[in-house]
């Protein structure tokens, strides 16, 4: 949609920004940007008070680049991601819902600008956006998603932009949420909207927004991953925009949790990471002469953000939110017969993905679950689980879907799903987990790592098969029986159990076997609430998880790595690499 058909109407913020010409001189505009805060409210953990990053740290950091340049020459603005991800954000999207949410009143205080809505906030429902929405708006701060349109009447459904004057200049913030949220997240989250591409909607927007307003600066906020810059991504879209948007001065990316910066000759990008760890820092330069900006140049950096150093006002002020949600979370669920380790479930089968397996192939009709580790390196100890470990063992709020495969897709699915998790190896002396040295993104340092995606390793549960690390894709899965020992046939149509992120298409796998996911509906057989509430139901139902009940073979069936002399060997080798001894 073009922007020129649709203006938010916002009289009140027209009257104050007026019409008035800037004095002659230089200028300076400090931007400092947050994003992928992933409810990183508060500066303790809920079980130890371990210090951690939080946005208490977060204000600590502004106010001191507020103090040097002067408030009136900062603009603070988010670009997604902030409601999912911690505990915090659970509490007050789901379970407390009569308090107002948090994060409006954390966002007021921090005196935030503007934020942008992320593909994990559009996750948490219309109940709890809408509402977060509203109240950001009530305090003066706009949700901004500029792609995200309605249905009914082909406008946006949240605002595109909003004007601000900051030490005598007009700036113009427009926000976008990630164009690919169609392809994670089920329908009933974002009903009533869909995703445009930001390209060329940014340009078009941003285009009508000069002409109309006549800014003096203009800085775009994308939930959009840094990306390559090749144009083929449409989550990451970054660099897309930086090479080819016109009259834009900063750019703020998000989505990747990757820090990042680069400064061209008419724009900088900076992506501040995630969950708090750096502040994003664009610095703006101007200067005007009769009236009119003559000359302009942009820089961006990142700020360490001191997990120590917090306002300890601000501390104060949300202190009883904080104990709310530590007495929620310390809640006692239930208890646990052996300790669960997420990163076994890279070499086979484990404790942890077993019982994943088993939430999932317990929901009627499944007959077959499909199922990655999703916490990349957590530890769930024996003992009294309280809510607190049910983030660990099922971080994200996905529901459940039970759709249609043959058995011929359903290997071929796993054939794609190991391509990316194993390497084709020739003997014990060879690499066999597909991990690569690579510098981090977030500490520079160099390390071994996956080079795909680890929450995209499925595995499969309710069959009983083998993966032969010495073949190549197509040649590696062997499927012998269900797990009742019934004969799996290829063309037999199975009910299987998946997230609704991979059911909407989410990394690819089923698109890559050639199933249509913008049409997925058509092969869901039952839809489940989110998998963390099934985990809790089976935890109220059944009082404890046993390893022996959720690892039994004629409930989830049994799967390996072959060569079984030296596969198993060779893999723990690689995961030594991969997270030390």
């Amino acid at each position: 949609m073009n922007i020129s058909k649709f203006f938010l109407a916002a009289s009140a913020v027209l009257l104050a920004v007026g019409c008035a010409r800037p004095k002659d001189g230089e200028y300076t505009l400090e931007v400092l940007s947050t994003n992928d805060v992933h409810g990183c409210f508060f500066d303790s953990s809920y079980v130890d008070d371990t210090v951690k990053r939080s946005l208490y740290a977060v204000k600590w950091t502004v106010d001191s680049v507020r103090a040097a340049a002067g408030p009136e020459n900062v603009l603070l603005i988010d670009a997604g991601d902030i409601l999912q991800g911690d505990n915090a954000a659970y509490y007050f999207d789901y379970v407390d819902t009569l308090t107002p949410h948090v994060y409006p009143r954390l966002a007021a205080y921090m005196g935030y600008d503007a934020v942008t809505m992320g593909n994990h906030d559009v996750e948490t429902g219309h109940r709890v956006y809408d509402r977060v929405t509203r109240d950001l708006a009530a305090a003066g701060i706009p949700m901004l998603g500029g792609n995200a349109i309605r249905t009914d009447n082909a406008k946006p459904y949240f605002p595109v932009y909003r004007i601000f004057r900051r030490g005598g200049l007009k700036v113009a913030v427009l926000g976008y949420t990630n164009a690919n949220i169609k392809n994670w997240l089920a329908e009933s989250l974002w009903s009533g909207m869909t995703f445009e591409s930001l390209l060329p909607l940014v340009q078009q927007d941003v285009d009508a927004v000069r002409a109309k307003e006549k800014p003096h600066v203009v800085i775009v906020s994308v939930h959009s991953a840094t990306g390559e810059g090749d144009g083929t991504v449409l989550e990451a879209q970054g660099l897309d925009l930086l090479q080819s948007l016109q009259g834009v001065d900063l750019l703020l990316c998000s989505h990747d949790h990757r820090p990042f910066v680069k400064e061209t000759e008419g724009c900088s990008l900076v992506n501040s990471g995630s969950h708090c760890r750096y502040v994003g820092h664009g610095t703006l330069h101007l200067t005007v002469r009769k009236g009119k900006v003559t000359a302009r140049s942009s820089s961006a950096a990142l700020i360490p953000v001191d997990a120590a150093r917090v306002d300890t006002a601000m501390r104060e002020r949300f202190h009883d939110d904080y104990l709310a949600v530590k007495r929620f979370t310390n809640t006692e669920v239930g208890t646990l017969d052996t300790d669960l380790r997420t990163r076994d479930a890279y070499a086979g089968m484990s404790d942890y993905i077993n019982l994943v397996h088993t939430l999932c192939i317990s929901c009627a009709p499944a007959q077959v679950s499909i199922a990655a580790p999703l916490t990349f390196n957590g530890t769930v100890h024996a003992g009294t689980l309280v809510y607190n470990d049910l983030f660990t063992i099922y971080p994200f709020e996905n529901q459940l879907y039970v759709l249609d495969m043959t058995g011929d897709e359903i290997v071929r699915y796993l054939e794609a799903s190991y391509d990316r998790w194993i390497r084709t190896a020739a003997g014990p002396s060879d690499r066999v987990l597909n991990i690569v040295p690579s510098a981090d993104a977030r500490t520079g340092a160099t390390r071994w790592s996956f080079a795909e995606r680890s929450y995209n390793f499925d595995s499969a549960a309710g069959l009983v098969y083998t993966v032969d690390v010495t073949k190549p894709r197509g040649e590696r899965v062997s499927v012998s029986s269900m797990a009742s020992g019934a004969p799996f046939e290829p063309d037999r149509t199975y009910k299987v159990a998946m997230t609704s992120y991979r059911a909407n298409g989410g990394g690819g796998l089923l698109a890559e076997i050639g199933i249509d996911t913008d049409r997925i509906s058509d092969r869901v057989a039952e839809y489940y609430p989110e998998i963390r509430n099934i985990l809790y139901n089976y935890l109220k139902d059944n009082g404890s998880i046993q390893s022996s009940v959720t690892g039994d073979p004629a409930r989830i069936g049994h799967w390996e790595f072959v060569p079984a002399a030296w596969a198993p060997a060779a893999i723990r080798r690689d995961l030594e690499l991969v997270f030390g001894n």
